[in-house]
């Protein structure tokens, strides 16, 4: 397996190690780095093609990336790059390299999500599907036995129903293609019974009716869950709930975007935990990191897109657990 940490003793994130040594054994997957024109994001890209995830294809403004390798220290003399004027030109061509159908994925360097997202979903120039396209975390907790998949917390700000079965299905996409063995969803609300005054429990429980009909597929799903009795055993044997999601929930759907974003920053800065980012839903993945991740957790997200992509070319991994 390749290091990916600086030693023994920091390795508590086991989860993203297996993570990035499965991707690892996939092809590298072409990826238009828009824009890098930071230290994170260019090393970002330098360390996942030396491990041999990315093929990167550099998106930016000559000079300035350039100059940012050169400080830096890092070698970007084997990668394709296409000069662009300014972030929102690295956007357009990075999204239009896919179009083109030479990149596999797209990773956000140092711009805006709101820039390259905004070329995503152009009508006429973006790579939209039919699917509505969402933001997942898969959270390495150092507590927890396996991956947790956390969506939306981070581009759907208040989803309709509608919204929630995309959002729903692009996550059962992403464990499928991290070879989760069983898909255990639960649909998150502040409590497990229907209650019209709380909408959230009331569309919980259509998305599970929606599941049973064959809308939504792949998974078991169940809810309203509260988020104690979705992943305590304790807490659903004590609550008297009967299911194989509530106690061993894998995938988490939240109400909308402030939950889980609260969830998620919670699960980082309580529990331990690290954030990989990976937006689904598009023609592609898109890699989502954030100056504050750590260099592991810049890597899971770059090997989880390694997957969706392998997955997609019907190239099945191993399970990550």
């Amino acid at each position: 397996m390749p290091d990916v940490t600086t030693a023994p003793a920091e390795r508590l994130h086991d989860k993203y190690d297996r993570l990035i040594e499965v991707a690892t054994k996939q092809p590298p997957i072409a990826t238009a780095i828009a824009h890098p024109c930071d230290a994170v994001s260019l090393e970002s890209a330098v360390e996942a093609a030396r491990l041999g995830l990315l093929n990167p294809i550099l998106v930016g403004p000559s000079a300035r990336v350039h100059d940012v390798a050169a400080r830096e220290g890092l070698d970007i003399g084997p990668f394709e790059f296409v000069n662009s004027a300014h972030s929102h030109d690295s956007a357009a061509k990075a999204v239009e390299l896919v179009r083109a159908g030479r990149a596999e994925a797209l990773m956000k360097g140092s711009l805006h999500t709101d820039e390259l997202m905004a070329e995503v979903v152009a009508r006429d120039t973006g790579i939209r599907t039919a699917r509505r396209v969402s933001h997942c975390f898969v959270m390495d907790v150092p507590s927890h036995p396996e991956p947790l998949i956390i969506s939306d917390a981070a581009v759907n700000i208040a989803p309709t129903l509608e919204d929630k079965a995309d959002i729903v299905q692009n996550a059962i996409d992403l464990a499928r293609a991290m070879a989760v063995p069983q898909i255990r969803v639960a649909i998150l609300s502040a409590t497990e019974s229907v209650n019209p005054k709380v909408p959230s429990t009331v569309e919980a429980a259509a998305l599970c009716k929606m599941a049973e009909r064959g809308q939504i597929s792949g998974a078991i799903l169940d809810g309203p869950l509260a988020l104690d009795n979705a992943i305590s055993p304790q807490a659903a044997a004590i609550k008297q709930i009967v299911s194989p999601v509530a106690g061993r929930a894998n995938v988490l759907i939240v109400p909308d975007l402030e939950a889980g974003n609260m969830l998620a920053k919670s699960l980082t800065f309580l529990a331990g935990a690290d954030a990989a980012g990976i937006v689904l839903g598009a023609r592609v993945p898109i890699i989502l990191t954030s100056r504050a991740d750590s260099r592991l957790t810049r890597l899971a997200s770059c090997a989880v897109a390694v997957l969706v992509a392998a997955a997609r070319r019907g190239n099945a991994a191993s399970a990550i657990v």
